[in-house]
């Protein structure tokens, strides 16, 4: 094979790794070379350990139309034999890395710093790519998207000044479990091997030095069931996929490995409600036999709900994105007209006005040339009524409007004396009906857009620049050059509850998180495991 033709099936290769490691869909290929994990110091708990698995994009209404199919056995089981919460809030935006982040860290984007799938560093001068779809990959740097991903989003960009789940741990001399999750810093040092195929042939590094915790999976990076060295191949997404994670989870279970908490990551069930809309079933059905594999390694389901605690949720939900061709797509570009956008192709330019990160239903737009207002494109964005909220930062408060809402305007800043029903203090003033918000008194009431005041001024203060946050209505998807899109199947990256409202499963603590919020589910699980 030719030099040219072996750096292109390399480069291909990296491609669909990277579409893997963000759950994006990819369709034929090769083998990878895959690294074990080379030794197991953690010892069996005392305690009851803690298994929390995310299942990317577990939904209610289709996990209640597979329970009374009979379809979930597993799933069924952990619900007969816990507590079911439907109505659990996420972070936004409602996409995985950001919401990953919230729950291992505790906080919203303004604390831990990953802003969404894609964004634009104003201090590098550059856009972050953690992944996205196939047409973006072909005109932007799949190297440097894949050291984004496996190694700047976690050792660099998730903010050093919050504590990880498993570095709380580690710090109270516990140990922990990452099983094929893309936040996974730790304390543990270690090197992450690039695949040998790969590091040859680019200028891939033949490793990336990591913090994790101290048993770790990573796809075709790590892994610790021998057996899933043979489970890597591209058609398998190199390991990214449910049953790669059930292997690791139950390797675990049988050689008594469990430490304290293991947080494991079921992917497959996203790209079937990005195929084929937000009720389907199968992904969940998928999940569920995977789950299956960890249970049956206890010997007895019985023995598996009796020994150790389990959390089984999702991340984001999914709405329906129409059928129609001509309505599905709002193209921002088009609302921009005038300024000169940033192409994705070429490095961002002295000339380049304009910046936009698509993030399926929301997008962040940057102004990035020196005196250009965000007033002023606003403007040009409320010319378009099936955007759905259009916000900017000013200094410590937030300025919040819509699409097609003309001068309406609600303002709003941390601390006041208005209260919300998750105990945050709140000034408003404006039209709080632009964010479907009731006041009674001083208390503050949220309707479709769950958590709203909170959500929101996190992803406007995550990281620097000036910027724009807008969202789409729902049935609708946001798009730039290139972005993918989901016509008549399923996204996600609003504010809206379609998008926000995932479900919860526990089975073996009568514990309770303080709020049915992801970001309060660190600080329980790690009451759970004692450390609290």
């Amino acid at each position: 094979m030719g030099g040219g033709r072996k750096k292109t099936v390399v480069l291909t290769i990296g491609l669909a790794l990277i579409m893997s490691l963000t759950g994006c869909r990819v369709n034929s290929g090769t083998d990878v070379d895959v690294h074990s994990e080379p030794e197991f110091k953690a010892k069996a708990v005392s305690g009851k350990p803690v298994v929390v698995i995310i299942i990317d994009s577990l939904m209610n209404k289709p996990l209640q139309e597979a329970l009374e199919q009979d379809r979930v056995p597993a799933l069924k089981y952990l619900i007969d034999h816990g507590r079911y919460y439907p109505r659990i809030i996420s972070s936004f935006p409602t996409m995985s890395v950001t919401i990953d982040s919230t729950l291992l860290t505790g906080v919203y984007a303004d604390r831990h710093h990953v802003p969404g799938l894609v964004w634009y560093s104003d201090r590098e001068r550059r856009m972050i790519f953690y992944g996205n779809g196939p047409k973006e990959a072909l005109k932007i740097d799949q190297l440097q998207v894949l050291t984004d991903s496996v190694y700047q989003m976690n050792q660099v960009q998730l903010s050093k000044k919050v504590k990880t789940i498993h570095e709380e741990l580690a710090e109270s001399g516990k140990h922990s479990a990452s099983i094929n999750a893309v936040i996974f810093r730790g304390k543990k040092e270690r090197d992450l091997r690039v695949p040998k195929s790969m590091a040859n042939t680019t200028r891939l590094p033949d490793h990336y030095k990591i913090t994790a915790p101290e048993l770790f999976s990573l796809a075709a990076f790590a892994h610790l069931d021998p057996r899933n060295a043979n489970h890597t191949a591209l058609w398998e997404k190199y390991g990214m996929n449910d049953k790669f994670t059930a292997r690791d989870i139950a390797f675990l279970v049988k050689n008594g490995k469990l430490p304290e908490v293991t947080i494991g990551y079921f992917p497959g069930n996203d790209s079937v409600h990005h195929r084929k809309g937000s009720m389907a079933t199968k992904g969940i059905e998928r999940a569920d036999r995977a789950l299956r594999d960890v249970l049956d390694a206890y010997g007895s389901w019985e023995e598996a709900v009796k020994t150790t605690t389990w959390i089984i949720l999702g991340d984001s939900a999914q709405s329906d994105v129409l059928e129609n061709r001509e309505e599905f797509k709002v193209d921002l570009r088009p609302l921009l007209n005038g300024y000169r956008i940033a192409k994705l192709d070429r490095p961002v330019g002295q000339d380049d006005q304009i910046v936009i990160a698509a993030n399926e239903r929301m997008a962040y737009i940057y102004a990035i040339s020196p005196g250009l207002k965000l007033s002023g494109i606003v403007k040009g964005l409320q010319t378009e009524a099936k955007l759905d909220i259009i916000a900017v930062k000013r200094d410590h408060s937030v300025a919040l409007t819509g699409g097609g809402k003309g001068e309406n305007v609600l303002s709003y800043r941390p601390g006041g004396p208005y209260s919300d029903e998750y105990g945050q203090k709140w000034s408003l003033s404006g039209d709080p009906g632009l964010a479907d918000i009731s006041l009674r008194g001083h208390r503050i009431k949220y309707g479709q857009y769950p958590d709203v005041l909170a959500r929101l001024y996190g992803a406007l203060h995550s990281h620097e620049g000036q910027y724009i946050v807008v969202t789409v209505k729902p049935g609708y998807e946001l798009a730039g050059e290139s972005s993918p899109t989901h016509r008549g199947g399923g996204a996600h990256g609003s504010l809206h509850e379609v998008d926000s409202v995932v479900p919860l499963i526990v089975t073996g603590t009568d514990l309770q998180p303080k709020s049915p919020r992801i970001v309060d589910l660190k600080d329980w699980i790690l009451r759970i495991a004692g450390d609290r």
